[in-house]
């Protein structure tokens, strides 16, 4: 993976190949490249580096054509060279990008090379550049090359393949990696995000699972896995590519951070009405549905996983409803008992990460009831392939360190709570009280943005740290892991979370000056003993920085930093103190001078395994 842009037209597509690049380059990669069709062949160009380097590479060489297809690659076999960067091509003729992972890659380039073809990186997406041309040596079109070669791949792809012997014409194939055709007049597009197209169309097919299509300036012609031709809703979409710059912000999470009111009040508006949660905002069947649940399985990966574990603690206290939470990648590939009417609930901001999606695949054959998913992307194969499907609204997210969109996602975990908690015994004035509390939320959080000076004046503290400890309890647990993922993911810092409870067993082997801890301390029942937890830091000569409460008492001193924040119900506290762990990763990562929007070997969208 990470991003694929391809284009069919009569005008010159270099640059808007080039633009689709630049749209997709938030989701993280490490090398970039293009290969085009013109009246003198197929030329190739390759970099290392930033999209930029490519763009200036191919307007110094004048390269052009009018069938191209580009790639940002995030390296998953090999290193981060120009010869594995993609587009990957076989006998100067035929070639290919692909997201994904091909499981049988070291067979099948055996096979191929007694066939007599070279190898020129260690990728496994030349396995399939190589393999395709190996079938058009019998099939007698490039679509049949690729039907024939797809059946020999084992693992996800998402793959789009060009032949200058058949030079108007792109073939694109898909199994567990997204593909998007978008529709022209007199030219046609393909890429791995709508974002992508946004310049060029607004209308777009979605392939499915299986799914091989033959792509033309003039026709787009699919079929499915059993090659059978098949027809595929078109879409128009209304999407606004609103991140296209930073605005006063010096990165793209920043803003994010501070946009996160308003996409709460995008999450909230009109699901929230009269003290009561509307329950038609997850589906047209969720009334029907939340009434037979008795039992919610929460799958999910990295932030969204931690979201899902807060909600497990709302589920079980407020909806009287048992609730599972497990991390995708797992969940998949383990024997797991089946509650009876189970509700299958996937968290993902993208709905295209490669293990949820699996789960979910899984779930439909194992027997839940019914699946929901929580999304930013309404056009996701999660959201197409689930009973269910609840949009978090959060806008794109460019920064690679989730922020609004998993804010978003817990402001709609909590509905869901309500949601279902209605059919389970929740009284109205619990309700209420949700309602309440999440109709307060966007004002809370942009009350909490007051505390941003403080805590960039916390950050230099940080500047010599090697390592850190995160400390919550209850449903401030999960934030805790949430802060230590943040301060790891773009300060390079190594952060782990525990349940304050759990310091005694272990990690107080680890405390001493040079370990910042780091505890979220919301006024609720658990404060006195988190309390007890640090004063057992304090006693062996921790440097605490506690995010407190105003009602709970804690006092600065020389051996803990405190910031405080406005009370608010404990209902809405895990939302409201993940702000400030979000603040302190951005502005450590600012003295540390790490890539703050981009970090080192991190994708946005992980649609491999």
């Amino acid at each position: 993976m990470c991003g694929i842009v391809g284009a069919t037209a009569e005008r010159r597509v270099a640059e808007i190949l080039l633009e689709g690049l630049r749209r997709l380059e938030y989701r993280g990669y490490d090398s970039a490249g293009m290969a085009l069709l013109n009246n003198a062949g197929m030329v190739k160009v390759r970099r290392v580096g930033k999209v930029k380097e490519l763009a200036d590479a191919i307007e110094r060489d004048g390269v052009n054509g009018h069938v191209g297809i580009a790639h940002t690659r995030w390296a998953t076999h090999g290193g981060v060279t120009e010869a594995n960067a993609h587009p990957h091509v076989s006998n100067n003729e035929l070639a290919v990008v692909h997201n994904g992972i091909i499981e049988n890659h070291e067979s099948l380039r055996e096979t191929l090379q007694g066939l007599g073809y070279q190898f020129d990186s260690q990728t496994d997406t030349e396995v399939i550049a190589h393999l395709v041309h190996h079938e058009l040596k019998s099939a007698t079109t490039l679509l049949a090359a690729v039907q024939n070669a797809v059946k020999q791949l084992d693992g996800a792809y998402g793959t789009v393949i060009m032949d200058q012997r058949d030079p108007g014409q792109l073939v694109v194939a898909r199994s567990g990696s997204p593909l998007v055709i978008g529709l022209g007049i007199g030219e046609n597009f393909v890429a791995s995000d709508q974002l992508a197209l946004l310049p060029v169309t607004r209308k777009f097919i979605y392939l499915e699972e299986g799914d091989v299509a033959a792509v033309s300036r003039e026709s787009v012609a699919i079929f499915d896995r059993d090659g059978n031709a098949v027809e595929r809703d078109v879409i128009t979409s209304d999407l606004q590519y609103d991140a296209g710059g930073k605005g006063e912000y010096r990165h793209f999470m920043l803003k994010e951070i501070h946009e996160q009111p308003f996409a709460v009040r995008n999450t909230l508006e009109g699901r929230v009405l009269d003290g009561k949660i509307a329950v038609d905002a997850f589906g047209a069947q969720a009334e029907d549905i939340f009434k037979q649940t008795k039992h919610v399985q929460i799958i999910a990966c990295g932030t969204s996983y931690h979201a899902g574990m807060v909600a497990k603690y709302w589920l079980e206290a407020l909806a009287g409803v048992s609730c599972n939470v497990e991390i995708a990648s797992e969940f998949r590939y383990r024997k797991s008992h089946v509650f009876p009417n189970s509700l299958l609930v996937t968290i993902s901001q993208s709905g295209e990460t490669a293990d949820t999606l699996a789960a979910l695949r899984l779930a439909k054959e194992i027997g839940y009831q019914a699946s929901l998913t929580v999304c930013n992307v309404a056009s996701s194969s999660m959201v197409r392939e689930s009973d269910l499907a609840f949009l978090t609204r959060a806008g794109a997210e460019i920064g690679v360190a989730s922020t609004k969109a998993f804010t978003t996602q817990l402001a709609g975990l909590l509905m869901l709570t309500a949601a279902i908690g209605r059919f389970h015994g929740m009284s109205s004035s619990t309700e209420a009280r949700i309602a309440k509390a999440l109709s307060s939320l966007p004002t809370k959080l942009e009350e909490c943005m007051s505390i941003t000076g403080a805590i960039e004046k916390l950050a230099p503290e940080f500047a010599d740290k090697e390592h850190s400890l995160f400390l919550g309890r209850g449903e401030q647990y999960p934030i805790a892991m949430e802060g230590a993922l943040k301060l790891k993911e773009i300060s390079y810092i190594h952060a782990e979370a525990y349940a304050s409870g759990e310091l005694k067993h272990g990690p107080l082997a680890l405390i001493d000056a040079e370990m910042p801890v780091i505890v979220v301390a919301p006024n609720n029942e658990l404060l006195e003993k988190l309390k007890s937890n640090v004063e057992e830091v304090r006693a062996r000569g921790g440097i605490m920085y506690v995010f407190a409460d105003s009602k709970a008492n804690f006092k600065s001193d020389d051996s803990m930093r405190v910031i405080n924040l406005a009370h608010v119900d404990e209902l809405i506290a895990p939302i409201i103190y993940t702000l400030p762990l979000q603040l302190l990763s951005y502005y450590v990562a600012i003295i540390k001078g790490t890539d703050v929007d981009q970090p080192r070997n991190l994708a946005k969208s992980v649609t491999v395994e």
